[in-house]
């Protein structure tokens, strides 16, 4: 897997970790209000930005990054409230597919399906989402091992289909709506699948990891900031670490 220029993009500044204070030579170009971190890491060139809530700016922000950047591929990181029964708050999910739960344009169009693409369900990049994957074990056995906060002592890795939707799940039942529509859903956030959607329609690869913040209730709210910082931020800097590991090596073997 030789990927010369990435992007990374999360919702939140606090989502990416500290991959902007590892990028060497790095310099911010401001586009369409939106802060773009360029620097190196080894040998690749990375394009980091914080794309704001939502699918529109998710959306916007991806066809910037590989329109005006050129980015090779993109890797998404960021939070997500959890859905499925195994799910706890300090999990780690990884996408193998994206569906917008908030869309439809029936009776025209099957519910949730993409009108005129034709799918429901994005699959991410099979080789991109395996070193993401090998990256995120990594990082979950290294916390297990050295870190004090309850959340990371019981961390798992999941991989399934996460949902998104322009709504903070938080209302009861909401969560429970979601979960009978779709019942393989791991996660529910507010940009992945808008990722997916442009990332696909522009042959990009893509890979989608959130960690689990919440349960999707009326307790989300309180825990989310707190959880930001002590425990999502970490989380993505010790999984982009072994990404970039793992590209390194693979341009290595490939030269």
């Amino acid at each position: 897997m030789k990927i010369s220029r990435l992007g990374v993009l999360s919702a939140l500044p606090q989502e990416l970790g500290d991959l902007c204070d590892q990028l060497d030579r790095a310099t911010t170009v401001e586009k369409a209000r939106r802060h773009y971190h360029c620097g190196r890491i080894g040998e690749t060139t990375v394009v980091a930005t914080t794309a704001r809530i939502g699918k529109v700016a998710a959306a916007s922000t991806t066809t910037t990054l590989i329109q005006h950047f050129e980015v090779d591929a993109i890797v998404f990181v960021g939070v997500a409230g959890g859905l499925g029964r195994d799910i706890a708050v300090g999990d780690v999910v990884l996408a193998s597919e994206l569906l917008q739960h908030d869309l439809s344009a029936a009776p025209l169009f099957p519910p949730h399906e993409i009108p005129l693409l034709g799918m429901q369900r994005i699959p991410t990049d099979s080789a991109l989402t395996g070193a993401v994957r090998i990256a995120a074990g990594q990082a979950i056995r290294r916390w297990q091992a050295q870190a004090s906060h309850p959340h990371f002592s019981q961390s798992e890795l999941h991989e399934g289909l996460i949902i998104s939707g322009d709504q903070f799940i938080h209302q009861p039942g909401h969560a429970q709506t979601l979960l009978a529509a779709f019942p393989d859903a791991l996660a529910v956030e507010m940009e992945g699948a808008a990722v997916a959607q442009v990332c696909w329609e522009h042959g990009t690869p893509f890979a989608v990891i959130r960690t689990i913040s919440d349960r999707a209730d009326a307790q989300a709210p309180v825990a989310f900031d707190q959880f930001l910082s002590e425990v999502a931020a970490p989380m993505s800097s010790g999984i982009l670490r072994g990404l970039f590991d793992a590209i390194a090596g693979s341009s290595q073997g490939a030269s």
